[in-house]
Parts: C-alpha cells; sequence; structure tokens
C-alpha cells in the first residue's frame, strides 16, 4: 500500500525553473533584435508624418496663394519640384493648336485624354499646357473646333514638373506618338520644336480661357495619402508584443503535479 504522505508530496505545487540559460540569452538577443527594429520603424513613420503634413500645408499654401509668372527661360535651371510643384501661375503666349499631343487619362470623366498645347511665349521660348480633359470620341481636334482659341492668351494654372519616360505600367512611344506621361519635351521634339526652347515643366490649366468648356481644365487631383500614424501604431503594436511574447517564454511556470504517475 503506498504511503498516504508520499501521495500527498504528488500534489504539492512546484516551481519549473523555465527554459535553460542558453534559450534565455539567445530569446533576449532576438526580443531585443526585434523590439528596437519595430520602435525604429514606428518612429520613422512619426516622422515622415511630421514631413507628410508640413508639405500638405505648403503645397495648399500654393495652390491658393495669387498666380506669379511662371519662369522664364532664364530661370528653368532653378525650377525644382521641392519648391515649384503645383505653385499657381501665370503664361501669357499664344497656342499652337496644330502641335498638340495626346496622353491617355482616366478621370472621374471616364477615359480619355489630356489635351497637351505648346504655347509661344514672346521671348520665342515655350510650355506645354495641359489644356485639359477631351473624351476619346472628342479627340480629333476638328470636332472641337469651338476649343480652339487663336490669338494671344493668359492661361492661369498651376504648375507641374515634367513626366519623362513614362509611367509605372507604360513607356511612351514617341514613335507611334502613344502618351501616357506627359513628357513635354519629347512632345515637343516629336512636333519639330526645339526641345532647348521647351520649358521644363508644364501647367495645368484651370479651363478658365476655354468658353467652350471643351478640353475640361481644373481636374488636377491633389492627393497625399497619410496613413503614417496608423503605420506607426501597427510598429509599436509589434514591439509590445515582442515584449510579451519574449515574457511568455521566460517566465517560471508553476508545476501542479498533474501529469504525475501513480504505481
Amino acid at each position: 500500500m503506498a504511503d498516504p504522505k508520499n501521495s500527498e508530496n504528488l500534489f504539492e505545487t512546484h516551481v519549473n525553473p523555465g527554459p535553460s540559460m542558453v534559450t534565455r540569452v539567445v530569446v533576449c538577443l532576438i526580443g531585443a533584435v526585434l523590439f528596437s527594429g519595430f520602435c525604429a520603424l514606428g518612429i520613422w513613420q512619426v516622422e515622415r508624418r511630421v514631413w507628410k503634413l508640413d508639405l500638405i500645408d505648403r503645397i495648399d499654401a500654393r495652390v491658393h496663394a495669387a498666380p506669379v509668372l511662371a519662369p522664364t527661360h532664364d530661370d528653368w535651371e532653378n525650377v525644382a519640384t521641392t519648391r515649384d510643384e503645383y505653385r499657381h501661375v501665370f503664361v501669357t503666349g499664344i497656342y499652337r493648336n496644330d502641335l498638340e499631343s495626346h496622353v491617355y487619362a482616366a478621370t472621374d470623366y471616364g477615359a480619355g485624354y489630356w489635351v497637351m498645347t505648346p504655347l509661344l511665349r514672346g521671348d520665342g521660348s515655350v510650355v506645354m499646357i495641359n489644356r485639359g480633359f477631351v473624351p476619346t470620341d472628342r479627340r480629333d481636334p476638328a470636332s472641337r473646333n469651338a476649343g480652339m482659341i487663336d490669338g494671344q492668351v493668359t492661361v492661369t494654372g498651376l504648375l507641374r514638373i515634367d513626366e519623362p519616360d513614362g509611367t509605372f505600367m507604360r513607356d511612351n512611344v514617341p514613335a507611334e506618338d502613344r502618351w501616357y506621361s506627359r513628357d513635354v519635351r519629347a512632345m515637343a521634339a516629336k512636333r519639330g520644336l526645339n526641345p532647348d526652347d521647351v520649358a521644363p515643366y508644364f501647367i495645368d490649366a484651370d479651363g478658365g480661357a476655354n468658353p467652350a468648356k471643351l478640353p475640361v481644365g481644373g481636374l488636377t487631383k491633389i492627393r497625399f495619402p497619410n496613413n503614417h500614424l496608423g503605420y506607426a501604431l501597427t510598429w509599436f503594436g509589434m514591439a509590445a508584443l515582442t515584449l510579451v511574447g519574449a515574457w511568455l517564454v521566460l517566465r517560471r511556470r508553476k508545476d501542479d503535479g498533474s501529469d504525475a504517475d501513480f504505481d
């Protein structure tokens, strides 16, 4: 017969010493690396959020400021995205309607084209104007003669930086006159203009000087996704989970002896 005292001892609670020292060191090292990495990513997203909010404020100020003269030939080398993108500008010249190009576009109006028309300034330089959107069935200039403007005109709009090469999905094909991005100098060269006389930017016209309302101007969309706060919280959450996971692995466990064998 089993000794009752020994049987009672079988049900005493014991403390499991937990993982070995080697395991503890490995878990701590991995946890430290992951925790530091996740925190660094979270901090980076916080910094990106601050930068993005500042960018949005600066662009908003440019868009709603009074229009200024578009950079002239002497200032082209100083045109930069950080300083000039989306600046509210105006330019005066004569449209070369016979040299317009069409860039494929998908807008709220459906599929169609941006109408890019060279504007000849008084000093002989050229600024490409994105006059706006036309649906596919109105791409032919003959179908929208009322939208052609002759003589000197002043165009107001937003300055945009040249878009060479094409889009992420498709490349421009100048030889076939197929355009997917607004590569203004390549378009000018295709139309026989000297690329050196063409500004390294184009202007998204607001459509105010187009009585026919076609092309449809003023469709520039200014969107800057700002999901950085959500990303930061995710990374900081991962850092916290790393600490919880390490604690679960390293903690000492109580053993109630429920798995003990009886004779």
